[in-house]
């Protein structure tokens, strides 16, 4: 037996390649766009209401269009998802994405916003769940974790560097000027793409049967569920507590949004040192192991920040960056586990109704969270500890539900995309099969 072996470990990784790294910048480019127009509108909200003249409910409704279009459209996608080529997938919902942000910042009336903001949730969520099928075709198992560790840090960096000149840029020139800007931006992000992405069409090679069948099958296998149940609870033990992070420690120590910009901008900047670390670990060690021990400290993290409210800024900052460390580290070892639960030639039908349970999570969760918190005298929240119980419990049986999760068998392992520069690439890229993975 090897020491990796006895140690409980998988042997060194291999590194990855130049145009490995090459496709993975691009698609964390993707990312960040997308995560920085899915969190801008939040910060952005009393100056919306404002100018806008909408009311709390009406932008209660703008915020959950996203989600739950993006929810409806990764269901309806899941039909059709893996008939065709997942290039042409990415990039056609990333140019609706990219629109879509556009129509959010010319938007005139809170009817134009509402539309303009569930457009963005379809194309923004489909791009999303071509983005995971890409890096489950692309990448081996064996370096899976690091490229799920470098798509998840995109939140960390939406939070270091988006949010900042997002809200600089309202402040400047109105509230449309951040989306206008991303929308620039992810037009530079299609045309980048369109260069460094190559054809990846190795599931089309699988035999197909009407879409409705297909449907019913990857519903039907049971690894399938209990990858649905596990994204369930561990979307909801996080949005529970992180959808009123900020206004409950706003109301509680009188802040401006100066200083809650602050307190993101740290915690963001220390996600994204701790998401690529646990992405190394993540192809290191195994991944259950590593996501029971993040799990574990979210969970604890979950109760702290909801009692930690009434504290000084540098107080707030750790409890602030504590939580949001591990809750999203325990996402790479999550999304690598999930990613490896389906088989090639249905990844992208399983990553369509997976994506939108996260987002029926993600719209529950602020709406329980909601149900539970009081404004009390003041202004301040109150609850807010029952919130961080129920965020520590739905996460718990996440913990359970992950040794439910098993690997797709190495004799049904998916293929693997070679990636090749540009200018070697064939009409299409090759396959071939994975070695095989501790």
């Amino acid at each position: 037996m090897s020491k990796a072996a006895a140690a409980g470990t998988r042997p060194p990784a291999p590194r990855l390649t130049r145009a490995e790294w090459a496709l993975l910048l691009v698609l964390v480019a993707i990312q960040f766009t997308h995560m920085v127009d899915f969190v801008i509108i939040m910060p952005l909200g009393d100056r919306l209401r404002r100018e806008l003249g909408i009311s709390p409910e009406q932008f209660g409704a703008v915020v959950a269009a996203y989600a739950w279009a993006a929810g409806v459209a990764s269901l309806l996608a899941s039909f059709v998802m893996d008939r065709f080529d997942r290039k042409s997938v990415l990039l056609s919902m990333y140019a609706g994405f990219g629109v879509s942000t556009l129509l959010c910042g010319l938007a005139p009336t809170y009817e134009w916003l509402l539309v303009a903001r569930t457009l963005a949730g379809v194309f923004g969520g489909l791009a999303a769940v071509s983005l995971m099928a890409v890096i489950g075709d692309v990448f081996p198992p064996e370096k899976r974790g690091r490229a799920t560790g470098a798509v998840v840090s995109a939140f960390a960096v939406a939070s270091v560097a988006g949010l900042p000149i997002g809200l600089l840029l309202a402040e400047e020139y109105g509230r449309g000027a951040p989306f206008v800007a991303l929308a620039a931006l992810s037009a530079v992000v299609w045309l980048v793409g369109c260069v460094r992405l190559p054809p990846i069409r190795g599931h089309l090679a699988a035999p197909r049967r009407h879409p409705v069948a297909e449907f019913v099958a990857v519903v039907k296998t049971p690894n399938h569920l209990w990858g649905f149940a596990f994204s369930f609870f561990l979307v909801l033990g996080t949005f529970t507590v992180a959808s009123f992070i900020a206004p409950v420690l706003s109301a509680a120590n009188g802040w401006s949004e100066q200083k809650l910009a602050v307190i993101y901008m740290v915690a963001g900047l220390c996600t994204l040192l701790g998401t690529n670390v646990i992405g190394r670990l993540a192809d290191r060690f195994p991944r259950l192991m590593l996501f029971r021990i993040l799990g574990a400290a979210a969970l604890v993290m979950a109760v702290v920040v909801s009692n930690v409210t009434e504290v000084s800024l540098g107080g707030a900052v750790l409890a602030v960056s504590g939580f949001m460390v591990v809750a999203a580290g325990r996402m790479v070892p999550a999304q690598a586990m999930i990613l490896g639960a389906s088989a090639p030639a249905v990844r992208g039908a399983f990553m369509s109704l997976n994506t939108a349970v996260q987002h029926l999570a993600t719209g529950l969760a602020p709406t329980i969270a909601g149900a539970i918190l009081v404004e009390g005298p003041g202004g301040k929240l109150e609850g807010f500890p029952l919130v961080g119980l129920v965020s520590a419990g739905t996460a718990a049986v996440s913990l359970v539900l992950a040794g439910r999760l098993k690997p797709v068998p190495q004799h049904v392992a998916p293929p693997v995309v070679t990636l090749v520069p540009p200018e070697e690439r064939s009409a299409v890229a090759t396959v071939h099969e994975p070695a095989a993975v501790a």
